[in-house]
């Protein structure tokens, strides 16, 4: 097996809940050795209801960890992860600014006693701006960074998304961002840097033409449900048995195969729907006649029918007909991974795929302070009696 891209590389993850933490677990993919340090007692809020819990999703998103406990409230606590801090190449968080500044983890302490530290600030609004105190999670993010204003049928009011995509969109750039700080450390020696990442700005980043749309025009985007008015053909359609597929034919080219497809390459020749401008003008006639062509065929036929004449289609997919489709098995983008408590337990592989070195999953979630021996003694000398000291006093 080749070596993992960012061994060698060591994390301090000071996180909770989920963008920060899965930054973390990113850079664990490819090798990075993580020390997660977890509250004593409870442990982080994904490793379920009961305190110290290892649920499901705690083993997969907290995979490739090392767990050390250590109240990061109390003084002790504090002058112990001042003293992880300059031991590590990486540091992450998702404190809020007033918080961090309490517990002598700000920028400017930290990187006074770590300067080739890459820190990585998660929050909600960033560490500048009027904003900067206030606390969020993805579903505030999402309404912030107008994504959830922009979703859902324009007729009813708005959802968020059904994932945490905001959080996810967050971390792929935490991860980014450090990997692109790293290298500059390593290459042209600037030691390290700080981090700012803001929630809502990774949900911001993805809001396509909307800010150049409304600057040139005035223009507020608002809600589509599954159309856009300006790409026609492209929604979802109900099949014989009952299912939903997605199909996008809203080039011209594309167009032309749906119609071929449809057994109708007249639709492709006629005035109403030959260019894009002209479909957009007709679109609910075009649409009607697509859905009573669809209601013919099951999903998986309609699919397959779609894909071989060079339409993009896909059934819509619940987690059920994911791990039953021979795509992810065969790709193997579902992975199986033994756990101690959950047996062989399917994961979302490291991604994305690297062909020379592809990340791998070493480990699941860890249990409670399950590391604390090996990382406290190892990186800072403790030895079992001040352990056990610390223990005693809840410091650890």
């Amino acid at each position: 097996m080749s070596t993992l891209p960012l061994a060698g590389i060591r994390v301090l993850d000071l996180s909770t809940v989920l963008a920060a933490p899965v930054t973390a677990t990113f850079l664990g993919d490819f090798g990075a050795e993580v020390v997660k340090v977890e509250e004593p007692g409870r442990g982080d809020f994904t490793r379920g209801t009961t305190a110290g819990a290892r649920s499901p999703y705690w083993a997969q998103e907290a995979r490739n960890k090392k767990s050390v406990t250590l109240d990061l409230r109390t003084e002790a606590g504090q002058r112990i992860v001042r003293e992880l801090v300059p031991h590590f190449d990486v540091v992450v968080t998702n404190y809020r600014p007033p918080t961090l500044k309490a517990w002598g983890l700000d920028p400017d302490t930290l990187q006074e006693i770590a300067p080739r530290a890459v820190l990585v600030y998660v929050t909600g609004y960033g560490l500048t701006g009027p904003y900067r105190d206030r606390g969020s999670f993805d579903r505030i993010a999402s309404a912030f960074a107008g994504l959830t204003y922009v979703t859902g049928d324009e007729d009813r009011p708005p959802v968020r998304s059904g994932y945490s995509t905001i959080d996810y969109m967050a971390a792929y750039l935490g991860a980014f961002s450090v990997v692109t700080a790293l290298y500059h450390r390593d290459t042209a020696g600037g030691g390290g840097q700080v981090i700012d990442l803001a929630l809502y700005e990774a949900g911001f980043r993805a809001s396509e033409d909307a800010l150049a749309a409304y600057a040139t025009t005035g223009k507020v985007r608002e809600r589509l449900g599954n159309r856009n008015p300006q790409i026609v053909p492209a929604s979802d359609f109900t099949t014989g048995d009952g299912r939903r597929v997605s199909i996008h034919a809203g080039t011209d080219a594309l167009f032309g195969r749906l119609a071929t497809v449809m057994g109708r390459p007249d639709l492709a020749q006629s005035p109403q729907y030959a260019t894009r401008a002209a479909r957009a003008r007709h679109a609910d006639a075009l649409y009607a006649t697509i859905a009573d062509w669809a209601a013919e065929y099951a999903a998986d036929d309609l699919t397959k029918l779609l894909s071989e004449a060079g339409v993009p289609a896909s059934p819509l997919m619940s987690i059920a007909d994911i791990v039953e489709d021979a795509h992810y098995r065969e790709r193997g983008t579902l992975v199986e991974v033994e756990d101690p408590d959950f047996g062989r337990l399917p994961m979302v592989a490291p991604l994305p795929r690297l062909s020379k070195t592809p990340g791998s999953i070493r480990s699941t979630g860890p249990r409670l302070g399950e590391h604390n021996s090996e990382v406290y003694g190892d990186v800072l000398g403790l030895g079992p009696d001040e352990l056990a000291a610390l223990g005693a006093d809840g410091v650890i």
